[in-house]
């Protein structure tokens, strides 16, 4: 018996969530990729402390979702696996495009691109592909593609802030030194590494201090 994997293209629907609201006294436009197992709006309760007459925030949604425990009780979500991950990542782009026409209205605002945790492989990703220009790019607590090149980012201007806990269970020491020296090699000059005190969770206080 052969078996044959094929692939074909159909339209989808997608959700995003918000924070705030959109106005002429808007001065940062967050879009913010939560980690694994997140939905946007439960990841937009650790931008709550941001002025809300200043910050307006975009949280787009995982695809990926499931059952987080035996129970059926919590639902997750995730970005990518090892599955597809080409036609998945070009998915996500797609539907990051969809968000950024729908959203993107004004060009006085301030653009704050924020991963954390899986979010970073996607944030990244798409900053690469789109060559999008944003003021700032905050990496928090995550893994930066290895495909990713000096020469992806050659066109990017803005701040770059690489920031993780220094408990956090899922960094060794020589994963940490992995991440900041591809962070060096990308964005040099731009980038600023912020080690806190803290495990594997949003820094809040740390995203006061961007906005």
């Amino acid at each position: 018996m052969n078996s044959t994997e094929k692939e074909i293209s159909y339209n989808i629907h997608n959700s995003y969530s918000t924070l705030n609201t959109f106005t002429s006294k808007t001065k940062n436009i967050w879009f913010v990729c939560h980690g694994m197992g997140y939905l946007s709006r439960y990841f937009l309760k650790y931008f709550k402390g941001l002025a809300p007459e200043e910050n307006y925030v975009i949280a787009p949604q995982a695809q990926s979702k499931y059952y987080m425990t035996p129970k059926f009780k919590h639902v997750g979500a995730s970005w990518l696996t090892k599955e597809n991950t080409i036609m998945e990542t070009e998915n996500i782009m797609n539907y990051f495009d969809a968000i950024f026409d729908a959203e993107m209205t004004s060009q006085k605002t301030n653009l704050i691109v924020f991963g954390y945790s899986q979010g970073v492989s996607v944030a990244m990703r798409y900053i690469a592909k789109r060559q999008l220009q944003c003021d700032h790019l905050i990496l928090h607590s995550g893994g930066i593609p290895n495909e990713l090149t000096k020469n992806d980012f050659a066109f990017f201007k803005g701040a770059t802030s690489l920031i993780y806990g220094t408990d956090d269970a899922y960094l060794t020491e020589e994963r940490i030194h992995q991440e900041r020296m591809k962070a060096e090699m990308l964005f040099e000059k731009q980038l600023t590494i912020i080690p806190f005190e803290g495990i594997h969770e949003v820094n809040t206080q740390l995203i006061k201090q961007f906005a």
